[in-house]
């Protein structure tokens, strides 16, 4: 017997980073010792003091059973209770705070719960690929926005048509910014807010690297904007800020209306996060040593930003220098596309990139870095790089 897949499924964007895995895999398999810049995993272990804590949990039998519809009130409290100590941000965990299995669940089943076929959101070009997964499977349209270089990577509001801003129920960005590395500033969250209500659009601020400033910057979430709860959510994910990405938790904290929502999909979609999970959720907020442990990751990750790009300058290969994240954003040389430059890398240098393609018709003319391997590594990557004689 044979299955054909639905048509909604047919309608589900191409996994750009599967073409690349695959070309990577097939380097590896010929045998070619490959410096991987091209994936956004990282690449240390979490820390020690939420390992132990899950295994105190998952020992548990109490935390066995199911957990409550819509999670554990008492980690929706630790949620609340980290964002009024670090971002000044008071919220009713009761209802402005959502538990999430990772916050991809949220940002790609949102459409479904605040949606309609056939209406609008906006989306930033480049920006993360998932974004456009939840406008197929919610049967939704999107138009891109620009982040150009000469902006800083940030949206101009004012350059988005009338027209498109009035037909748009909710604008996605994400800063620190996947792809870029650029930083969101008071002034421009400012504008957001008093753009929003102007033309009753939604934020939706994707904030999975909220962690990661470096040169002494905290990066600055849309919640301490005031204003931000009336127009807008946030998400926080673990996966960044404690190296959890394998571990699917996170929370999304802002407007009502819209945590109502994203509770009641969640209702009939899952029975939120496994119990132990949630416990230890709770103590990675909580335990005394979390701003150590949060400060040597971020430490880790300016080192190796430093790193390679002072290598790449001193081959003539100039970056936007990231202020937060763990990608630099590169620019291609003259004569070369994204995606070839890419393949040239991989074939002659042995370095794999992210073709900034990958990421939206904006992103042509970039490749993204991933500062997830040791700073010698990086230079390493870039002395291979350098012997191709490509930048002047």
């Amino acid at each position: 017997m044979e299955f054909q897949q639905s048509h909604l499924l047919d309608t589900l964007p191409k996994q750009f980073f599967a073409n690349l895995v695959a070309k990577v895999g097939k380097q590896v398999a010929a045998g070619v010792d490959v410096i991987n810049l091209g994936q956004g995993n990282p690449d240390k272990p979490t820390p020690d003091y939420i390992v132990q804590a899950t295994q105190k949990w998952v020992a548990d039998p109490q935390t066995h059973k199911y957990s409550p519809f819509q999670g554990l009130s008492e980690f929706k409290q630790a949620a609340a209770d980290f964002y009024q100590e670090k971002y000044g941000t008071s919220l009713d965990p009761a209802q402005e705070v959502a538990i999430l299995g990772g916050s991809k669940i949220g940002l790609v089943e949102l459409p479904w719960a605040l949606m309609n076929p056939g209406d609008t959101y906006l989306l930033p070009d480049p920006g993360y690929p998932d974004y456009f997964s939840g406008a197929a499977l919610g049967g939704v349209q999107f138009e891109t926005v620009p982040l150009l270089a000469e902006n800083n990577f940030l949206p101009d509001l004012q350059s988005i048509p009338e027209e498109v801003a009035r037909r748009a129920k909710f604008f996605y960005l994400n800063y620190p910014n996947n792809p870029t590395g650029a930083v969101a500033t008071k002034e421009f969250y400012e504008e957001l807010v008093a753009w929003a209500k102007k033309y009753h659009v939604g934020i939706i601020s994707d904030f999975a690297y909220g962690a990661l400033g470096f040169d002494g910057q905290a990066p600055l979430s849309f919640m301490q904007t005031p204003g931000a709860k009336e127009v807008g959510v946030e998400f926080y994910t673990y996966s960044k800020t404690f190296n959890m990405a394998g571990w699917r938790i996170a929370f999304a904290v802002g407007n009502r209306d819209i945590i109502s929502a994203l509770n009641l999909i969640q209702d009939h979609l899952f029975v939120s996060l496994f119990p132990a999970l949630q416990k230890a959720a709770i103590d990675a907020l909580r335990d005394p040593r979390r701003d150590a442990a949060i400060a040597e990751i971020v430490h880790r990750y300016e080192e190796r930003r430093n790193a390679f790009v002072d290598a790449a300058e001193k081959i003539g290969w100039h970056a936007f220098v990231p202020a937060g994240t763990f990608y630099a954003w590169m620019p291609v040389p003259a004569g070369y596309s994204s995606e070839g430059f890419a393949d040239l890398l991989l074939e002659k240098a042995g370095v794999a990139v992210a073709p900034g393609n990958g990421f939206g018709s904006h992103g042509e003319g970039y490749v993204r870095i991933g500062l997830l391997i040791s700073p010698d590594r990086l230079e390493e990557a870039v002395a291979r790089i350098g012997k191709l004689h490509l930048f002047k």
